[in-house]
């Protein structure tokens, strides 16, 4: 049975920011990758009105999602509407469910904008939940058994809403994928007018490879890379499962500061 990776991101283009230079790794280690976005971009624009964005971003998603060849899971709400309800969770709960991840990535606990961290905490739980009879999800489906890990991606910046510095457990080389995840990322067309306007980001290509060259500098031995945490263990798997680390293992350094 081969194994597979989930990852749960706030908006559309935040997986390729974020995580798609790990999933392309993964994806060479014979990984399948699942993709979703809990948020359908619909305030993403200063030019479209809610209904066309929706259209757009959504097509952009399913584009970035080919392109790597992923399983493409539908959004659940609009952007600011990622709440942590149980309307939210039982969804998130079901795309678990379906996609039966050994992995799953999602963002950081704590980050920039509240979207990222309620869909942190939506995934943490639709992934503690999976092996629970009686917790329904919409649409029902049958729960699932076995370990599962959840890693944290670094957030936006590298540093918490109070603007604290955040490091990584482990660091992840994407040298060898870097232009595939732009490729990915420039999938999302419709946001670079939109970022260059709202948060200043001039490029969002150029923005993204600058904060995969900031973490790769945290690293301390790539030149890009992605960082990640794992989160605690009780609920999800034994003590010692790290699949993403053990895959991976040619192409992660640990944090010095910290044990694996």
């Amino acid at each position: 049975m081969s194994k597979s990776v989930l990852a749960i991101a706030a908006h559309p283009d935040d997986i390729e920011i974020f995580m798609a230079g790990t999933l392309f790794l993964l994806k060479e280690k014979g990984y399948d990758i699942h993709y979703m976005n809990v948020a359908n971009g619909s305030c993403g624009t200063v030019e479209h009105d809610k209904e066309s964005i929706i259209k757009i971003r959504e097509q952009e998603a399913r584009d970035a999602c080919a392109y790597i060849g992923a399983t493409y899971y539908p959004s659940i709400c609009s952007d600011l509407e990622i709440f942590y309800s149980n309307e939210n969770l039982q969804k998130v709960a079901a795309v678990v469910r379906q996609a039966k991840p050994d992995i799953v990535l999602t963002h950081a606990p704590q980050d920039y904008m509240e979207d990222h961290m309620i869909t942190s905490r939506l995934a943490v739980t639709a992934a503690f939940s999976r092996g629970m009879p009686n917790y329904i999800t919409e649409p029902d489906c049958e729960p699932i058994q076995g370990d599962v890990a959840v890693y944290q991606a670094m957030p936006h910046g590298l540093c918490d809403p109070l603007r604290q510095p955040v490091s990584s457990e482990f660091y992840v080389n994407v040298e060898s994928v870097i232009d595939q995840k732009k490729e990915m990322l420039g999938k999302h067309a419709s946001q670079k007018n939109w970022l260059d306007v709202s948060q200043g980001m001039d490029s969002y290509i150029v923005t993204m490879t600058e904060f995969m060259q900031a973490i790769g500098t945290c690293s301390g031995s790539y030149q890009f890379a992605e960082g990640w945490r794992r989160h605690l263990h009780w609920g999800f798997s034994a003590d010692d499962t790290d699949p993403l680390a053990e895959i991976l293992s040619d192409d992660i350094v640990f944090d010095p500061g910290k044990t694996s």
